[in-house]
């Protein structure tokens, strides 16, 4: 009986290999965020990354490939801001830290472009489903972080025992995704503090009697 060898394996990169894939990567993050996905060819990204169609296909297969490997790096990079703000939050005042950094986060751009995972999401998620269910995880460990966050806060006694965290995550998750679109089709991040305001009261109507709510 035959026995089914593995795939091969892609060579181990040298430092030189993976700066270049790593550049190339990078260059495609940039473009495919302010331009799309759909409008940012492979052309378009040996010319930022000032890579050759050679050295683009000795590390992708194609652009799909491509577009995998941002929507990770992308998800790292917002997952990693979100867990390093996130991850101590345990009281109200806390909560509207957090809320602070968003809405300072989306003035940094002055609303331009909208949220990185967002705008894949809303571009490739009706077309490939193998990036619609990444995206998906991605957003589930996003709204994960927000719940661990509100559980703290009701184990702590700030939440009551009846909140239902769950649903208080995924209200917060929408008015971070809504606070990106509004500010970036009205140039306005204020907008995304009033998304942001609105999901927190309602997350206040939850206080335990004894808790301090401080904006």
């Amino acid at each position: 009986m035959s026995q089914q060898s593995d795939p091969p394996s892609r060579p181990r990169l040298t430092s030189r290999g993976a700066a270049t894939r790593n550049r190339i990567v990078l260059a495609a993050a940039e473009l495919m965020h302010v331009q799309g996905v759909a409008a940012t060819t492979i052309d378009d990204v040996l010319a930022a990354s000032s890579t050759s169609k050679s050295q683009f296909y000795q590390h992708f297969e194609d652009k799909v490939q491509l577009v995998y490997e941002v929507i990770t790096l992308r998800a790292d990079e917002v997952l990693s801001w979100q867990r390093l703000r996130l991850e101590k939050v345990d009281s109200f005042r806390g909560l509207y830290q957090w809320r602070d950094a968003m809405v300072q986060r989306c003035a940094l751009r002055s609303g331009f472009w909208g949220c990185e995972l967002g705008s894949l999401a809303a571009e490739l998620s009706d077309s490939d489903a193998k990036a619609r269910a990444a995206l998906s995880e991605h957003f589930t460990e996003w709204q994960t972080l927000l719940r661990a966050a509100l559980e703290r806060m009701r184990d702590s006694g700030v939440l009551r025992a009846d909140a239902e965290t769950r649903a208080l995550a995924t209200g917060l998750l929408a008015a971070v995704e809504g606070g990106y679109l509004l500010s970036q089709t009205g140039r306005d991040p204020r907008l995304m503090q009033a998304a942001l305001d609105m999901a927190i009261g309602h997350v206040t109507t939850f206080a335990a009697a004894a808790a301090e709510i401080m904006h």
